[in-house]
């Protein structure tokens, strides 16, 4: 009986197959994989969260994670700015390349295609692993089944708590109870990711640790804008009453002056009656608070995207597209990041188990290119044709990103020139004599043109190829242009520009023309329209 080959996973260590088709890391009622968890952002104070990300520092992660989850679900600036930089990966579709050119590599590379990047979780999946970018890293756990192939039936979500790190803080273990290190995680079982925001421990590379004070301060400020609000933003009601109001009017005008407030209506005495004053001392106050919340707020766009100009203002179109480029750079860093890990823990353990330990391994990667300005290549090419550059239709078709039409496609475009639908360039000067060569022994006349046209065409060139020399020659020695005509005259007076053959050639060629154009037509028109 064969020996299956041993496998070993990312880190080096041996994949335990029975292992695969377990789910290790599920959340339970109790234990420490509990799904759920109390709050840290209610009532907190700077002082909490020093410290919180003080042991988040030293290992003590889990208030930190609740509070990044919380963030997120209590700030809608930076859950919108988060979830936009997280979809400009996971809205790209991925491609794979075969790790080298030979026909066993395609087929690894379809196999890779057809049963992890077409299954239903594996969108899920990458917006899963997408969590890495705001609380330092993230785990999906790999469920393996087997048949004919190894394939993932799903790859969940399990909670950034259910882990801790090591005492180097470098290495993610499975948390368990009693033991304060937890356990080493299964290979072939998970897929980590870390964000790669900055160099340094993973757990200090969130953007939630970026941003945490911001979001913080900002909470602040608007608790304290509908405060303000409260109090400066209805005018003063001031209730009056006369001289011989009873205890009963004054409480009757006392509940109407605080009811009105929510009733805007009141029933009073005749002989009572309710002013409203404005409240000057307030005035600006708001302005105060509003500019506060969004200047943090420009500060949490420009840690998580990177810039302002398409999220917090907008003030002309040069600057919002120097802006876009920046986040074109984020989102190809963050694609980097992610086609790392699941590359390393995902892919390569795929091909590793149906197909073996490979020299070269399918690559998968999300391709991000910035958007091209194609009005500027239009006018690239409509500037450099009339200068003689001449450029293939289906580079610019490729460009553009058209199609090229079909036979019974109806289309729309200017009409070819007459006699070539196809191809518009005129013909070469010299394709005429080799045709009139063809027809010779049809037409004697064409023949003696044609004979003519290629006696010029090979060798004119080499009678007049000394007196061209010679001038070059003069040109090349001169040392100024009155120089230059000095040198030509003393050629000219002393023979060296020889013109005598080529004349020679020209009055022959001449007189042949002259007695081909009297030659009698061998087959005049008959109705004389020739």
């Amino acid at each position: 009986m064969a020996r299956t080959p041993q496998l070993l996973g990312p880190d080096g260590r041996p994949i335990e197959r029975r292992t695969l088709t377990q789910a290790v890391a599920a959340p339970a009622v109790t234990g420490v994989r509990r799904p759920f968890s109390g709050t840290v952002a209610t009532g907190l104070t700077p002082e909490r969260l020093a410290t919180i990300l003080k042991r988040a520092t030293e290992g003590g992660t889990a208030d930190y994670l609740t509070l990044a989850e919380e963030m997120e679900e209590r700030d809608p600036h930076y859950a919108a700015v988060l979830g936009t930089r997280k979809r400009a990966v996971a809205g790209v579709e991925p491609i794979v390349t075969p790790g080298d050119d030979s026909p066993r590599a395609g087929e690894i590379a379809d196999f890779v295609r057809a049963h992890l990047i077409d299954r239903p979780w594996w969108g899920e999946m990458v917006v899963d692993l997408l969590d890495a970018l705001g609380k330092g890293y993230a785990v999906c756990e790999i469920l393996w089944q087997t048949g004919k192939h190894w394939t993932p039936i799903a790859c969940p979500w399990r909670d950034p708590r259910y882990f801790v790190w090591d005492e180097t803080r470098t290495a993610l273990r499975l948390a368990e109870d009693g033991q304060p290190h937890g356990e080493d995680l299964p290979p072939g079982k998970f897929i980590v990711h870390t964000s790669g925001i900055k160099s340094g421990l993973p757990v200090r590379g969130g953007l939630a640790r970026l941003v945490a004070w911001s979001v913080l301060f900002k909470s602040y400020s608007v608790k304290d804008w509908a405060a303000f609000s409260e109090v400066y933003g209805l005018p003063l009601r001031l209730g009056r009453y006369g001289q011989s109001a009873t205890q009963k009017d004054i409480d009757t005008l006392v509940a109407a002056v605080a009811g009105i407030g929510t009733d805007a209506a009141a029933v009073l005495p005749e002989s009572m009656r309710i002013e409203f004053q404005g409240i000057s001392e307030g005035r600006g106050g708001a302005d105060l608070f509003e500019r506060f919340a969004r200047y943090l707020d420009e500060q949490i766009s420009k840690a998580v995207v990177g810039q302002t100009m398409t999220t917090d203002d907008g003030s002309s179109l040069a600057q919002a597209q120097v802006h876009r480029g920046v986040q074109i750079d984020v989102a190809q860093a963050d694609a980097a990041a992610l086609a790392n890990s699941v590359n390393r823990d995902l892919v390569r353990v795929a091909v590793d188990l149906n197909f073996g330990p490979q020299d070269a391994y399918p690559w998968l990667s999300w391709p991000i290119t910035a958007p091209e300005d194609t009005t500027a290549a239009v006018n690239q090419v409509q500037a450099l044709v009339p200068l003689g550059m001449r450029f293939r239709v289906a580079d610019i078709r490729e460009r553009l990103g058209w199609a090229e039409p079909e036979d019974d496609d109806e289309v729309l475009g200017a009409p070819a020139p007459a006699g070539d639908a196809t191809d518009p360039a005129p013909a070469p000067q010299r394709a005429a004599p080799q045709a009139a060569t063809d027809t010779a022994e049809a037409d004697p006349v064409e023949a003696g043109y044609a004979a003519i046209a290629e006696a010029m065409d090979h060798d004119d060139w080499e009678v007049m190829a000394p007196s061209v020399s010679a001038v070059l020659d003069a040109a090349a020695d001169a040392d100024d242009p009155d120089d230059l005509i000095e040198r030509l005259a003393r050629l000219v007076e002393g023979g060296g520009l020889d013109s005598q053959a080529l004349a020679d050639r020209l009055a022959r060629s001449t007189l042949l023309a002259r007695a081909l154009g009297d030659a009698p037509d061998p087959d005049p028109d008959p109705d004389g329209d020739a």
